[in-house]
């Protein structure tokens, strides 16, 4: 109920249970669980002609009347667009000399990021297709790239052992970021557009101003090499996926631990947050996509539908499915 503006909210909890999303209209609140036993496979998307490295959801609805698309990345040098309502496959994006190994979407949905073992990234025009342009200063492969909030800026990470932070308009590269050993695995930006998060086979984590160019902290505490970031919506926690099997949730503001997530039985390749901030899915070389209660701990449930490792997963923008990606050159998208 509603007494003025305090709204008094009760949750329940359970293995069966996500978070509950709640809205608020006026005088009124809606609470709303999401009941994860009862998600299940909406689409299966094949076409590719090798593994699908990586797989995102564009920001939905990207404009009245458009519908939300699913891009995916794939070992066999292209990127594919698909309806995510129906499935279908609507372009195939050709461009890249090897590999495609991450992709993702800027935030207003109209242009996508791409990069790959050719050690280039490029920017393609979502309506239409075309190729932008090509940003080609890593003289290695590229393994991650992301917007940032604003779309302004791009951030890539590399097999050079470096992080690359570019202007998207310009295609100038503005910093480079040195201080890992060994190759970075992926990178993330902090919902207020402040802070890159980075991950490295060197086995650490490290923050790092965007707008300056400088390192903030280095968090320790993985076994093996990092392969994965996500921050929570509030930007208060990191989640992170490793070679040591297990996913560890951060503090950002203290580089402290607040949690450990153990359940996979081999090397996590993706991590993503739910729009709640609470509800995490994993995917792993075990063959499962796990989804976790982050407060918890707990895993709500395993999905174990795949016959080769899952490489990439990610939550609808509304919350209500993920998508993944995986070795077998498929991805799939499971939904309510």
């Amino acid at each position: 109920m509603l007494v003025g503006s305090i709204a008094a909210v009760v949750v329940l909890s359970g293995a069966a249970f996500g978070v509950y999303q709640w809205q608020i209209n006026n005088s009124s609140i809606e609470v709303k669980a999401i009941n994860w036993q009862k998600i299940q496979l909406a689409h299966t998307f094949t076409g590719h002609q090798g593994r699908v490295w990586s797989v995102a959801v564009s920001p939905h609805p990207v404009s009245e009347g458009s519908i939300p698309l699913l891009a995916t990345a794939s070992e066999d040098k292209t990127v594919k667009l698909w309806d995510l309502q129906t499935g279908k496959n609507l372009k195939t994006l050709e461009g890249h000399a090897q590999g495609v190994l991450s992709v993702v979407f800027s935030p207003n949905g109209q242009m996508l990021a791409s990069s790959g073992k050719d050690a280039t990234i490029k920017l393609w025009d979502v309506p239409s297709g075309k190729l932008i342009r090509t940003l080609a200063e890593h003289p290695k492969n590229v393994r991650s790239v992301v917007f940032s909030p604003d779309g302004q800026t791009l951030v890539s990470s590399s097999w050079d052992n470096t992080i690359k932070v570019w202007n998207v308009q310009t295609g100038k590269s503005l910093h480079t970021l040195k201080g890992h050993t060994e190759g970075v695995f992926a990178v993330a930006i902090s919902p207020d557009g402040q802070t890159i998060a980075s991950a490295s086979k060197d086995k650490t984590i490290k923050l790092w101003n965007l707008t300056k160019g400088i390192l903030n902290r280095t968090i320790t505490g993985h076994q093996d090499s990092v392969r994965s970031l996500a921050f929570s919506p509030d930007g208060q926690t990191l989640a992170s996926g490793s070679n040591d099997k297990t996913i560890k949730l951060w503090n950002v503001s203290t580089g402290e631990l607040n949690r450990t997530l153990a359940g996979h039985t081999s090397l996590i390749n993706s991590v993503a947050f739910n729009r709640d901030g609470q509800t995490l899915v994993s995917g792993s070389e075990d063959k499962t996509i796990k989804l976790w209660n982050g407060n918890t701990g707990e895993q709500i449930r395993t999905f174990t539908s795949y016959s080769d490792v899952v490489t990439s997963v990610v939550f609808y923008p509304d919350g209500q499915g993920f998508v993944s990606g995986s070795g077998d050159k498929i991805a799939k998208a499971f939904s309510f």
